[in-house]
């Protein structure tokens, strides 16, 4: 990533869904935070809507250019759903009554 262009107050995203910027990024990784595991625990980059496919590549490069590795020994991040699973138990005990109440039933 170029910062060509941008001036010395211009605040390059790097992560939308969480709002973390280029120098953020450098930042924990001078602090020791030098894996991409690492990186999305502490800045929570790709964690959010996107699930890393918009910055995840953005952070390699950084990780890449800061640490001297290639982009084999930095790897990828682990995909975990954003959400608990849910089980077929639950998904056929239906929703409240027709009449509103709590009580659930099944057809």
């Amino acid at each position: 990533m170029s910062r060509e262009g941008c001036g010395d107050g211009d605040r390059v995203i790097i992560c939308r869904c969480e709002d973390v910027s280029r120098d953020e990024v450098i930042e924990a990784i001078e602090q020791g935070y030098d894996t991409i595991e690492e990186l999305k625990r502490y800045l929570r980059i790709g964690m959010g809507t996107c699930q890393g496919r918009t910055c995840q590549r953005l952070v390699t490069q950084i990780l890449r250019e800061k640490t001297g590795r290639n982009i084999e020994e930095i790897g990828t991040t682990v995909t975990r759903p954003p959400a608990n699973a849910v089980s077929l138990g639950a998904l056929a005990a239906g929703g409240p009554t027709e009449e509103g109440g709590d009580e659930y039933a099944t057809p």
